[in-house]
């Protein structure tokens, strides 16, 4: 064992490289550090302020599901190109099981397994977490992203579309978003897609050698979705195409009418996008997104829409629904952006210093009572008061309090405000409300 080890040291560094994983995170993945925490909190915080002021009621669906969630709320005509980015495994019983690709499939399970129809119309639920998708990591896009999610079931009415892009555009406008660009559409109902589905493959059949390799297996399955492709070829052949808006029938198009007015009498400022389409069947009517024009080419932010067919699509009761989501990433890019302000780590209000043996014990008693009140660090071993006042500075606390044997005698602390420099001696007793007064 000696022996191993001796050679061990005396190996070349590139043998060492070689031999010895540098551990990072997972490409596509990253940490969210202590500095960022209070930016991510203040959009979930705003986010659920927003949603249950509007009676939204928050539901936490695992990250993993049966892999059968998925593919049953997708559907046999599902993108072949999704399907891959999910992360399925197969765990340890033989059940094959998948990292949520997005909640709202999780999200319509629980509905059915805990029988929510029975509640009153409209159930309104949102959910917040990590996301999970194979994809090529770019600009605010990772393989594990975090999502923001919005589901309102059980009414059929324009208003409840209406309300939804509402909330989100109540959302965006609290967190400072500005240049912010809502793009309306609708799909129209079943036979509309059905018959626009058809006259795309009359179309782009007579031209699908000319189409990329992902566009002809979208085009034998899905349609719609070649109009998504980023393929500039692709683009240059659909944009001579009719779009989803010149098939949808009169009572889709009226639906569609009262959403639009709604948000005209709120003020919510939209233009009409007929390019946008929803590739999956149970899809209907109104589709949107919201964009943000300084995250460059892509730049949406939200998608959402109508999905009557997906709860009965599952195996549950019919049920109308409307929802969306966005990832949490790409806000705080646009944030970025738009140079908003943003709330930063939470500064230490104070450090205890101890000064001798005794008092370590002190200041950390002391340290827990404050803490009720305040954000209270300490050292855990005796310090030099300039020793101890360095340490402090480097933790970013506004105030710093010395204890020693002349402090522990007249029961106080020698408080010193970190930034001007002024030093007061103040009562055990008083801190708290001093603290209170001046932070």
């Amino acid at each position: 064992m000696g022996c191993f080890i001796a050679a061990f040291l005396f190996l070349s560094p590139q043998v060492l490289n070689s031999t010895v994983m540098k551990l990072q995170a997972v490409k596509g993945t990253f940490d969210i550090l202590p500095e960022e925490q209070s930016k991510w909190r203040f959009v979930y915080e705003v986010a659920q302020r927003v949603l249950e002021h509007a009676g939204v009621q928050e539901l936490s669906p695992p990250i993993f599901e049966h892999s059968e969630v998925f593919t049953k709320s997708v559907g046999e005509s599902a993108d072949l190109v999704v399907q891959k980015e999910m992360y399925s495994f197969t765990d340890l019983g033989g059940r094959s099981l998948t990292l949520r690709p997005e909640f709202t499939a999780g999200v319509m399970r629980a509905f059915i397994e805990h029988g929510m129809q029975m509640c009153p119309s409209p159930i309104k639920l949102w959910s917040r977490g990590p996301a999970f998708r194979a994809e090529k990591p770019q600009k605010g896009r990772y393989r594990q992203f975090h999502q923001i999610n919005c589901e309102i079931l059980g009414l059929k009415h324009a208003l409840v579309d209406a309300e939804a892009i509402a909330l989100l555009y109540q959302i965006f406008s609290e967190l400072g978003l500005k240049n912010l660009l809502v793009k309306l559409g609708s799909v129209g109902d079943p036979p509309d897609r059905k018959a626009y589905n058809q006259y795309l493959r009359e179309q782009l059949g007579q031209v699908q050698d000319k189409l990329s390799e992902v566009s002809r297996e979208r085009l034998k399955l899905n349609p719609m979705r070649v109009l998504d492709s980023k393929d500039e070829g692709d683009q240059a052949i659909v944009r001579e195409l009719k779009r989803p808006l010149d098939f949808i029938g009169a009572e889709a198009r009226a639906h569609f009418e009262e959403v639009k007015s709604y948000l005209r009498n709120w003020d919510i400022p939209f233009e009409i996008d007929d390019s946008i389409v929803r590739g999956l069947d149970y899809y209907n009517r109104t589709a949107f997104e919201f964009h943000h024009g300084d995250i460059g080419s892509q730049s949406a932010l939200c998608g959402g829409g109508r999905y009557d067919g997906l709860v009965e699509n599952m195996g549950g009761p019919k049920t109308p629904g409307v929802g969306w989501a966005f990832g949490i990433e790409r806000v705080l890019l646009a944030l970025e952006q738009d140079r908003a302000e943003l709330p930063t780590q939470q500064r230490l209000a104070l450090f205890l210093i101890p000064m001798d043996d005794e008092a370590v014990a002190e200041v950390a008693k002391f340290a827990l009572g404050l803490r009720q009140r305040f954000s209270v660090e300490h050292a855990y071993t005796r310090r030099n008061p300039g020793k101890g006042l360095k340490e402090a500075d480097r933790a970013g606390a506004v105030f710093a309090a010395l204890r020693g044997s002349k402090e522990r005698e007249a029961g106080s602390y020698q408080l010193k405000h970190l930034a001007s420099g002024e030093q007061i001696t103040v009562s055990q007793t008083q801190l708290a409300d001093f603290l209170a007064a001046r932070l």
